[in-house]
């Protein structure tokens, strides 16, 4: 089985939103999928209302979700630890110490347009995260298959 970690500031929008849209595409796969925040600023809150809504337009089932921190312990659970955004690196790295395995990317970077994903709590433009999220686990899911993870 291939675990992923997906990580953001929070854990109330991005984060949440690409474990449950990988979930929901990799559901044929042998895939385990969370997400955890860098930060602890919203530890046990749920998906931001508007990410929730988000899911929802789209048909992304998603349940009870209470937002969490990344651990040391995680870095060496998951096969892939996810960011959304560079500004995460720094916060994470001092958590989990060395990626010495390098286990740690941006989402986008298995895209064929490397980015940040903005944060859409500050924007409000949860479409466009989520199309950009939706194509970056796309992009991950293809590379997986590739490589002959799944």
């Amino acid at each position: 089985m291939i675990k992923i970690m997906f990580v953001c500031h929070g854990n109330i929008c991005r984060s949440p939103m690409a474990e449950f849209i990988f979930k929901d595409m990799a559901k044929a796969f042998d895939v385990h999928t969370e997400s955890k925040a860098v930060s602890r600023e919203e530890i046990g809150n749920p998906i931001y209302p508007p990410a929730a809504a988000t899911l929802k337009r789209h048909g992304i089932p998603f349940g009870y979700h209470a937002a969490r921190q990344i651990t040391r312990e995680d870095y060496d659970e998951f096969d892939y630890i996810i960011v959304m955004e560079q500004y995460n690196m720094p916060r994470l790295l001092s958590i989990i110490g060395n990626d010495d395995k390098n286990k740690v990317c941006r989402l986008l970077d298995f895209t064929d347009r490397p980015k940040d994903i903005e944060d859409p709590w500050y924007s409000g433009n949860f479409e466009m995260v989520y199309e950009e999220i939706t194509a970056g686990c796309k992009a991950l899911l293809k590379f997986m298959k590739d490589k002959g993870e799944i």
